[in-house]
Parts: structure tokens; sequence; C-alpha cells
């Protein structure tokens, strides 16, 4: 969630049937108005990451922003290279596209895009600063994380490869200092939600692991990848 002087702005929205049960939940523990979310970005065009926004759309207005070629996927799944989820939802209907030229803009902050394709053909990867107690902060979100070396076909993984190369040039030009990712890849963000919770007054921020931290990450993902295609092949 990114809190901006004109509303909130959603990154992903889970999957349809974990609106009431886990999402409006999350935004009473926060203390947010679920009415207030203005812009929904959806990384990537599956179920579980698209499924909550129509609810959003229809009951607050809230505009959806997705990648052309993942509205196609949502609209029409078997299409799409990678894995189809399994809980199907109806997507939300077409506000609008995010493009790389494009960034989105709520109030008083600016989201850099940058296409990531591979995991969908229109996965999305985000950079946008933040604050932590009076400390500002560059954040990036991979969006299209993959999960286990199967569900891509070659052409796939060489994409996805490209695409991680290309967001680790975007994020070391932009400072990135600050882990997020809708897949918690390599890392226990639930114990990190827990020590964020339970944070004293001089203790550090769990997301902040500075930039060469993240470039760490970015690296491990490019060379699990190519691993993980090298030995497919006989």
């Amino acid at each position: 969630m990114i809190q901006t002087s004109a509303g909130l702005m959603m990154i992903d929205a889970l999957s349809a049937n974990e609106v009431e049960s886990k999402l409006l939940p999350g935004f009473a523990r926060l203390g947010l108005d679920p009415a207030q979310v203005k812009i929904i970005l959806v990384a990537h065009g599956h179920a579980d990451h698209f499924g909550g926004a129509a609810y959003f759309q229809e009951r607050f207005g809230s505009r959806v922003y997705v990648s052309a070629a993942d509205w196609d996927l949502m609209e029409a799944p078997a299409r799409g290279r990678g894995p189809v989820p399994t809980a199907a939802a109806a997507p939300p209907k077409r506000d609008a596209n995010l493009e790389e030229a494009s960034p989105v803009t709520l109030g008083d902050v600016t989201v850099r895009v940058v296409a990531v394709p591979g995991h969908t053909p229109g996965s999305m990867g985000f950079i946008f600063p933040v604050v932590d107690r009076g400390q500002k902060h560059v954040a990036a979100l991979f969006g299209g994380s993959w999960l286990t070396p199967g569900l891509l076909s070659d052409e796939a993984m060489n994409t996805f490869i490209d695409s991680v190369s290309r967001f680790k040039e975007a994020t070391r030009s932009a400072g990135v200092d600050v882990w997020l990712q809708n897949h918690p890849l390599m890392v226990p963000f639930g114990e990190w939600i827990t020590r964020l919770g339970a944070r004293g007054r001089t203790d550090p921020n769990p997301f902040v692991v500075g930039a060469t931290s993240y470039q760490g990450f970015l690296n491990v993902l490019d060379g699990c990848s190519r691993v993980a295609l090298e030995r497919r092949r006989p």
C-alpha cells in the first residue's frame, strides 16, 4: 500500500475470495480506509493478484491499471505463458494500461513502471519513493517472480532473465534500498513484518536493506534462473 496526498495506491489485490477474509481485515488493522484506494496497480495478470480488483472497482470506484498484454491474459488466460491459476476470477473492467514510458502519479507520489515480462507476457515492476521515520528511501517491487523452475517454458525463462537484467539496471540507477515483493521469495517477510510490528524507537526497519543487498537479491534471482535453464539442457 502506498499512501499519497490524494489517497491510496494498492499494488495487487489478492484473490477474489480473500477480499473479505484477508484484505479488508488488513485495512482495519492498519487503520486505513479501503474507500481511499484510488488506484490499483496489478503487477501481473494471474487471479491471485487481480482477483480482488473488481470488488474495489465496483465498491469504491478504484481505477485498475494493468499492462495491455496482461489485460488480454486476464480475459483469456489460456493464451498466456506460464501457469494459469486454479482460482479463477472475473477480471475488472479495463481502466488504464501500465506502460513503461508512463509513470503513474497520485497526489505527491509517482511510481515508475518497468516492464519485466517472463512470468507473464505483461509482468511489471515498480519503483517508488517511501519515507521511514522522516528518512527518504526508494522501494522496488519486481512483479513477475517465478516460483519454481518448471513453471516457465525455455522461451519465457530467457525473457525473464532479460527482464531481471533490465530491472537490475533500473533499480541501481534509482538507488533502490527497500525490498518489497508480491511473491516473497528468498527472504523471511513474515519475520520482517513481526519485527516491524514490535519495532522500538531505535530499531532499524527490516525492509530497508540497502542498495547493495537489493542488488544482491536480483543477482541471486538472475543466477538461479540461469542455472535452472541450463539444467534443462540434454
